[in-house]
């Protein structure tokens, strides 16, 4: 019975532990909406003009991405190829993974699946949460990610965010404190609205980049239950059919 208890503990434990040390900054909603054509529309742009010089999403076509959504071809082709890319070639990027290594201390994530094994929420508070910290080697930080190696890829577009400490400290943090919020020192080309708005979209594209078949796998889900309630109505009422003479 104690050697029982005692490995109950050691398989608790880790969780615990998970638990106790889960103390981040709290998450924004996303909100996003995958039945909303034009934004995911939007947030394809973003992606491929903002992020894909260094982060790919190797499991997309971008001939499926276009038929997803909605987009012409001819608008294919002139806003989100570059160089010799075709429809038929997956999104990925020629950035070697040595060089990641080299500028940011580790390879350069794929994004493809960023919004399952993190969740939309913290992909949309984690790029609105850059404050300049000048101990950092691009002089950003993040309140959601610290010491990320990124630099800032909307800073022209959010503005220049400043950190906010705890217990009354400086804008340096003076005392020690510790950095519990950001705030926006200098406006950038969006007001803050907008680049909500913009974040949005892109947390929302890179959601549908992740699970593509998401909604059409939720109506047929949903298809199955209806089916599987029907067929237990009739199971039920054969089954009483095939017995009233043995009862």
């Amino acid at each position: 019975m104690r050697n029982a208890i005692f490995a109950l503990l050691l398989l608790v434990a880790p969780f615990a532990a998970m638990a106790a040390g889960g103390h981040g900054p709290e998450l924004e909603e996303a909100n996003i909406d995958l039945k909303d054509k034009a934004s995911l529309q939007r947030g394809a742009k973003y992606f491929v003009n903002y992020c894909m010089g260094c982060h790919s999403l190797q499991y997309m076509r971008y001939q499926r991405m276009a038929d997803d959504l909605g987009i012409p071809d001819d608008e294919l082709r002139a806003s989100l190829l570059f160089g010799d890319a075709k429809p038929t070639d997956m999104m990925t990027n020629a950035l070697n993974p040595a060089d990641g290594v080299k500028w940011f201390g580790t390879e350069i994530p794929d994004l493809t699946l960023v919004t399952r094994w993190r969740s939309p929420d913290w992909v949309f508070s984690y790029l609105k949460s850059y404050y300049v910290d000048d101990t950092r080697p691009y002089g950003v930080n993040n309140l959601v990610f610290p010491d990320v190696g990124m630099p800032h890829p909307f800073v022209h577009l959010q503005g220049v965010q400043a950190p906010v400490y705890a217990g009354g400290h400086g804008d340096h943090g003076e005392g020690g404190g510790h950095v519990v919020g950001v705030k926006l020192v200098e406006p950038g080309q969006m007001t803050p609205g907008e680049y909500d708005l913009m974040v949005r979209d892109l947390t929302n594209f890179l959601t549908y980049a992740g699970e593509p078949s998401k909604l059409e796998r939720r109506q047929l889900g949903l298809y199955v239950l209806l089916f599987l309630g029907l067929m237990f109505i009739v199971s039920f009422y054969l089954k009483r059919e095939f017995w009233k003479d043995v009862h």
